[in-house]
């Protein structure tokens, strides 16, 4: 069906009850940003910080069709409608709008690293055949840098453009808004109208990965709309009073599966994080009542307390306190915010929820921000499944799982022989269409009955819950056949303050056997006043501790220590094929 300016979809806004909440359930983009300017109107969806005047903006729901329209509308004039166009830089508004814009006019999408060198920038501009580039003004200077090496880029985009850098091929987005505006006064109908192809790609995702080989994943309209939908049902406590802070990289499909689609279709408001180092001082100023965090961002704050405490002279008390309002919670008395009300005041007092993914995370941290009066809900995804799999719930979340699979979504186990563990697969609307250009790889990752195969190891329980053990390609063969799955090893390793960061390998010793060997970056403010021996030493003994609670044959004999940290993903995850 046609979508048309006034009121698309008006008569057709789905709902499902489940519970005592209920939830908006989109067919596509078009009709998230069209039913949620209905719904919310000139409620605020985005509070960001204007680079120039330092001054707060408001970016309301009507905004976001308005904008999406107008330069969708424009894409149409240039002949860029149904095309590939990448979009790289910050979070903005006019990011996420050009996201929208170029998918529901059946176009692709490519959003870009902005971590990425000019040289991968370059390749992927060419690979996926991209026509123009969307980009805010961190990436002015290099995007003016690579012009002449992507020919077949016909227009550059800045959303916030250098004075006196406009021509014919770089046009700004203030100007195709103004075109935009002025067709759709015109009658110009040509985006409007469009009709949408669910089941066509509308985003091409490359990974950054932590194997060394980038991979283009293609989504669907279809794909995003489950993902969407799923998120919402999975995050039921999230509504429209939510407050979210936005703080991770928005190219990231979990950043804006679940930290803009669905907040958008929950009619939520978001402040976007102008800077990693204003995290703490946004937390404080914005007072959110939910983020998406990796586990980085909950490491470092939980590191932050610490200090905190350990200078006030509050370690003891602190430690008193947790212990006594963990007995007081087992008989029904909550008094974690008279309690512990100055530390929730880091997180700006009004925090229910951070929802973390991305990397395995210590469930000593979720016991303790728990403890503190802040769930963390850990989650399972992963980006060729747009990307949510599995998540935690408010009030149902099981310690040592990545919660249990998501709605309209089946995960399943196969258990390899001889062991309690297996891959995991994954079956719904939310897995991808295939990799880019590549059907080779397409179909070694799928069953022949349309399964899913993610490369990650785990097993289901018996409630449903899923547990993590590591990823196939990881996996350490040892010389007597037993495998090992570093991550589960390093797990064990986290909470020693010595380590900083960790990588778990199998290496032959000098008769050709495969051995546990642990290689460690030290924690450099533990490590201070110590020689190199002397940590060495330190570190050795943690180790043994260790060992003591481990099989015989997951101990770890050799012990290896770096000066520098690992190279890592923009999502600070360890590129392990880097690690020598």
């Amino acid at each position: 069906m046609p979508h048309s300016m006034g009121i698309p979809y008006g008569r057709e806004v789905l709902f499902i009850k489940k519970q005592t909440y209920e939830e908006k359930i989109i067919t596509d983009l078009r009709h998230l940003i069209v039913t949620s300017a209905e719904l919310y109107g000139d409620k605020a969806r985005y509070i960001y910080k204007d680079k120039k005047s330092r001054q707060e903006k408001t970016f309301t729901y009507n905004d976001f069709l308005n904008e999406m329209n107008r330069f969708g509308t424009a894409m149409s004039l240039l002949g860029l409608m149904g095309k590939t166009v990448a979009v790289i830089g910050e979070t903005h508004p006019a990011y996420i709008v050009s996201y929208y814009a170029v998918a529901n006019g059946n176009g692709i999408i490519v959003p870009l690293d902005k971590e990425i060198n000019d040289d991968e920038l370059v390749n992927f501009l060419i690979r996926s055949h991209a026509e123009a580039i969307v980009y805010t003004d961190v990436m002015n200077e290099r995007i003016a840098s690579i012009t002449d090496r992507v020919p077949d880029i016909r227009y550059f985009i800045p959303i916030t453009p250098k004075e006196g850098e406009l021509s014919e091929r770089i046009i700004s987005w203030q100007t195709l808004q103004e075109m935009g505006e002025k067709a759709l006064a015109d009658g110009d109908r040509s985006y409007l109208d469009v009709e949408i192809d669910h089941e066509k790609p509308c985003a091409l995702l490359f990974t950054s990965g932590t194997t060394g080989t980038s991979k283009g994943i293609l989504l669907s309209q279809n794909n995003l709309a489950a993902a969407t939908n799923s998120s919402c049902l999975s995050m039921h406590h999230v509504d429209s009073s939510t407050k979210l802070l936005s703080v991770l990289p928005i190219n990231h499909t979990y950043e804006m599966t679940c930290g803009h689609l669905a907040a958008c279709n929950k009619g939520a408001t978001t402040y976007i994080n102008d800077s990693i180092k204003y995290v703490v001082k946004n937390l404080a100023s914005f007072k959110p009542t939910a983020i998406l965090f990796v586990p980085l961002f909950v490491e470092t704050l939980y590191k932050r307390i610490w200090d905190n405490i350990e200078k006030k002279g509050m370690t003891k008390k602190v430690k008193t306190a947790i212990k006594i309002s963990n007995g007081l919670r087992r008989v029904g008395i909550d008094l974690r915010k008279k309690f512990f009300g100055e530390i929730l005041s880091v997180f700006g007092g009004e925090l229910e929820s951070i929802v973390c993914g991305g990397a395995p995370l210590d469930q000593r941290l979720i016991d303790e921000f728990d403890a503190f009066g802040v769930p963390i809900l850990n989650g399972y995804g992963i980006t060729e499944c747009a990307p949510l799999v599995a998540v935690n719930r408010l009030g149902k979340a099981r310690a040592g799982t990545v919660g249990t699979a998501v709605e309209n979504c089946e995960v399943k186990v196969i258990l390899d022989e001889g062991q309690d563990t297996g891959e995991i697969l994954v079956k719904g609307g939310n897995v991808m269409l295939g990799y880019f250009e590549d059907e080779e790889a397409t179909a070694a990752v799928f069953t022949e009955d349309g399964w899913f195969k993610t490369g990650d190891v785990g097993f289901v329980d018996k409630d449903g819950y899923l547990h993590i053990t590591g990823r196939k390609k990881n996996i350490i063969i040892l010389s007597n056949g037993k495998n090992i799955y570093p991550e589960e090893i390093e797990q064990y390793l986290s909470p020693i303050s010595l380590i900083q960061e960790c990588v778990v390998v199998g290496r032959k010793n000098a008769v050709g056997e495969v051995v546990i060997t642990a290689i460690v970056f030290p924690n450099e403010e533990e490590a201070e006043g110590l020689s190199k021996d002397e940590v060495y030493a330190k570190l050795k003994d943690a180790i043994n501790e260790v060992n003591k609670n481990l099989p015989v044959f997951k101990q770890i004999h050799d012990l290896e220590v770096r000066d520098t940290e690992f190279e890592k993903t923009t999502t600070k995850k360890i590129k392990r094929y880097k690690v020598q």
